[in-house]
């Protein structure tokens, strides 16, 4: 891999100057942001970078006010994942700072390149217990790809470049942390060109073996991962396993990996996933997982399938190369770039052996997804009075969701059960909070993803649970004028947890039930469109009117208290109990 200088974000006032020019330090920082490309940055306002703060109109900066911090960090996320560019997150120092620590948690398990920039207490009170200080590197350092400290106002733009680089280069979140007196003075400045890594397929010697061994596979199977969206590799998956006859499964929460209306898309593995795609991967006895890190609970049994083919030859290809190799053990690890690494694959099939359609292979997947299809379609999701079953509801918003639509889904059991319902032809379209799997995600992620990709409807599955943590933003989208959509799934409950106090806890409900307002009354206090649905066939008129509206809008579903299987079977055992005080107790207490 080559490092290469990107010329074309420099940042134009200072192009053509070839040299050090003399300058604060917050218009260092400020210049840094633009030559990186950055026009739109997400936080609150603080004390501690007012300085910089103060120019980022003037450099055509876009900075969103957001009502807490967590959720810009996670708006930053959202809006890298949409884009393929920079997020961008800045605070006041101290608390502020702390507020980014979960969203910045998920952006690291999503591989976005979120660029953290936390203000620091000055220098030269630096642990003394002043107002707001705290030692702000420790917090983030087991969440990020790397991280500095801005040792010298005269190394502002040098350090923050770097920041940069390195967030996309390796596809995380970065840290820049920045002692608030450094933003003043002056300086002689080079604002440094972005560089950008020059990706390749992989090694020669695997791909080659990695060609190979497909060509002798009897029934290949390919797992489609997050890392062929980020390479913009959809298309030339879908060429390989053309020449293949290969089903395609799309990991966990990657639904948007492949198009769902391709004859060889068979769905996502996983918690909710399509039993097609899983019973037909349980047959490969050669899997290609291509741009995944094959995580953990993204291959755990669903639907009583213990799907995971334990004998099957992997060929596992991840731009990372701790991940190779990391989860399941595989015949042939490739680091090299998906949508490289998918087109060397199929030029070295086509020297090695000329396949065509397996046309028995093909009726074989066409008759699994139909299968699934099916029983998706009569699974029993009963309505009450003035409550829709909630399999019904995501049916229902499955076919009225634009083609276009970026959808974020929160954590939680209803939300969960939607990745049976979430199919998409184009990406990126599909966020989730991925492993670190934290409440509050879905809907400040459909925010950013909307400021980055205005073009397109964004709309967030948040449960009522989660909906505490974020309903907040609707202030925010109603100030700066973001028409994101809010799906809240209203049942009354913190269902996932829930879920397990029915199942191992014989039903002693103690913290998962809730009370709540008619949320979309909430919203029109707050200035935004509010609308109630109590009946399934209100559901599809309700979600198409709001994308029209181009209006902060939120939903205020009314659902069943149904719930799906539980996250974690693996996590629980059947709860003992010693002590004679905590032997004879009943649900009944609990209520």
């Amino acid at each position: 891999m080559n490092i290469m200088a990107d010329t074309k974000n420099l940042a134009k006032p200072l192009a053509s100057s070839g040299g050090r020019i003399r300058m604060t330090p917050s218009e260092a920082f400020v210049e840094t942001l633009v030559a990186q490309g950055v026009k739109d940055s997400f936080g609150i306002v603080g004390s501690a970078y007012m300085d910089a703060h103060d120019l980022f109109p003037l450099a055509g900066i876009r900075f969103v006010s957001v009502a807490h911090e967590q959720n810009a960090a996670h708006m930053a996320d959202g809006y890298a994942r949409v884009t393929g560019k920079h997020g961008v997150c800045i605070a006041q120092n101290g608390p502020g700072i702390t507020n980014f620590v979960t969203a910045i948690a998920a952006a690291y398990w999503a591989h976005s390149p979120v660029v953290a920039v936390t203000p620091e207490s000055g220098s030269l009170t630096m642990g003394l217990g002043g107002f707001q200080e705290t030692e702000q590197m420790p917090i983030f350092s087991k969440i990020t790809k790397w991280q500095v400290h801005v040792n010298s106002p005269l190394r502002m733009a040098e350090l923050t470049a770097r920041a940069f680089d390195i967030a996309m280069a390796e596809r995380g979140p970065v840290q820049v942390n920045i002692p608030r007196d450094y933003l003043y003075g002056e300086g002689d400045y080079e604002i440094p060109q972005p560089q950008r890594v020059e990706r390749s397929a992989g090694g020669p010697a695997s791909l080659e073996a990695a060609a190979r061994l497909l060509a002798k596979a009897r029934f290949p199977v390919i797992l489609s991962g997050g890392g062929v969206v980020m390479a913009n590799g959809v298309k030339e998956c879908v060429a390989l396993a053309e020449y293949l006859t290969a089903p395609v499964v799309n990991s966990y929460l990657h639904n948007d990996s492949f198009p769902a209306s391709h004859p060889l898309a068979c769905g996502p593995l996983g918690y909710q996933g399509s039993k097609a795609a899983m019973k037909l991967i349980s047959k490969a006895d050669v899997v290609l997982a291509l741009g995944s890190r094959l995580g953990p609970f993204g291959t755990l049994p669903q639907h009583g399938l213990d799907y995971w083919p334990k004998q099957a030859k992997i060929i596992q290809i991840d731009a990372d190369p701790r991940m190779l190799g990391l989860v399941k053990k595989v015949s042939i690890g490739i680091c090299g770039d998906a949508r490289l690494a998918a087109t060397e694959l199929l030029g070295r099939l086509k020297a090695q052996v000329k396949l065509t359609p397996d046309k028995a292979r093909l009726a074989e997947i066409q008759k699994e997804k139909l299968a699934w299809a099916a029983e998706l379609a009569k699974w029993p999701s009963p309505n009450e009075k003035g409550r829709i079953g909630p399999r019904q509801a995501l049916a229902a918003l499955a076919r009225a969701m634009p083609k276009n639509a970026m959808v974020s889904t929160d954590i939680g059991n209803v939300c969960s059960v939607a990745n049976s319902y979430l199919p998409f032809e184009t990406a990126p379209s599909f966020l989730a909070a991925m492993s670190f799997g934290n409440c509050g995600y879905a809907y400040p992620a459909a925010i950013g993803a909307k400021v980055g990709r205005p073009e397109r409807p964004a709309i967030a599955y948040v449960g009522d649970g989660a909906w505490g943590m974020s309903l907040n933003e609707v202030l925010t989208c109603v100030r700066e004028n973001i028409p994101a959509v809010a799906v809240v799934f209203n049942n009354g409950q913190w269902g996932a947890e829930k879920k397990n106090q029915i199942d191992y806890f014989d039903k002693r409900y103690l913290g998962t039930n809730l009370k709540n307002p008619n949320f979309a009354d909430v919203a029109e206090a707050m200035g935004a469109d509010g609308i109630t649905v109590e009946h399934v066939d209100e559901v599809g008129d309700a979600l198409r009117g709001a994308v029209r509206s181009r209006r902060p809008t939120v939903i205020n579903l009314m659902l069943t208290q149904e719930l799906g299987d539980p996250f974690r079977r693996d996590a629980f055992r059947q709860p003992r109990r010693l002590l004679p005080k905590y032997r004879k107790y009943s649900a009944r207490e609990y209520r």
